[in-house]
């Protein structure tokens, strides 16, 4: 397991501004993510959680600042980078086999003719099994449940072989023990040496279930060690008064 720090940080962020419709959606950020932790990025809605996994990973233009991975500039390091977008961000009616989207975990090592070589196959492999979806490879991707559908994309990003892994609300619409069962997935993943980044809601599972955790509301609130970054000042300064999930579980009061 890669000691958490080690090396450059996994994610860094400086003076990022980015707007949609010039509207700011986040505001001169700065924020550091070491290298092998599991981190959380919480905030209210609207706070520009996602806004900041799209602008790491290249799906935004920013008005200002730089991201920067494992030290590089993202434009030239996104080979680096496996990304696990929101659930109504894919079209689950595609006709495509749970293989063929793991497959595409590939594609940037097998070149853009997207011939898999046995290497290629064998990593597509260990990444259903390591997700326990191997027996579900030949079903359509709208056959599975919501759960089911998270473990093929992160299958998709372990295929990727990416040290860095970013997630989009991973546990939208999954029930309690499918997000405990995803959970421990991640926490092995981190064990194993990479860096996961996660957009999540719930503050009680961030602060028993993650290191590391960058708290937003459209500016940077905190960031640091999860114990440091939600205090109840924190949490105060970024919701005004009731910090929680916003519905998916248990709210804090920490007025």
């Amino acid at each position: 397991m890669t000691a958490a720090g080690a090396g450059p940080p996994a994610l860094e962020v400086r003076r990022l501004t980015a707007s949609y419709s010039s509207r700011p959606v986040l505001w001169d950020v700065d924020a550091t993510v070491p290298t092998g932790t599991l981190a959380a990025i919480v905030g209210p809605n609207g706070a520009g959680k996602s806004t900041l996994l799209k602008a790491a990973v290249g799906l935004l233009k920013l008005d200002a600042g730089h991201v920067l991975i494992e030290g590089r500039p993202a434009s030239e390091a996104l080979d680096r980078v496996a990304y696990v977008p929101q659930r109504d961000e894919v079209d689950w009616d595609f006709p495509i086999t749970v293989r063929e989207v793991v497959e595409m975990g590939r594609y940037r090592s097998a070149g853009w003719i997207r011939r898999l070589k046995a290497a290629d196959r064998e990593h597509v492999d260990q990444a259903l099994e390591k997700v326990r979806m191997t027996g579900f490879a030949k079903r359509q991707i709208g056959e599975l449940s919501g759960g089911q559908r998270q473990r093929v994309f992160i299958a998709r990003a372990l295929a990727q072989d990416a040290p860095v892994m970013m997630l989009d609300e991973p546990f939208a619409g999954v029930d309690a023990r499918t997000e405990a069962s995803l959970l421990d997935l991640l926490a092995g993943i981190r064990a194993a040496g990479r860096t996961v980044i996660v957009v999540h809601h719930d503050i009680a599972t961030v602060r028993s279930r993650f290191d590391w955790a960058l708290l937003l509301n459209v500016r940077m609130v905190a960031c640091g060690p999860v114990a440091d970054s939600l205090s109840a000042g924190s949490l105060r300064r970024a919701y005004g008064g009731l910090a929680g999930d916003e519905g998916v579980g248990e709210a804090v009061w920490v007025g």
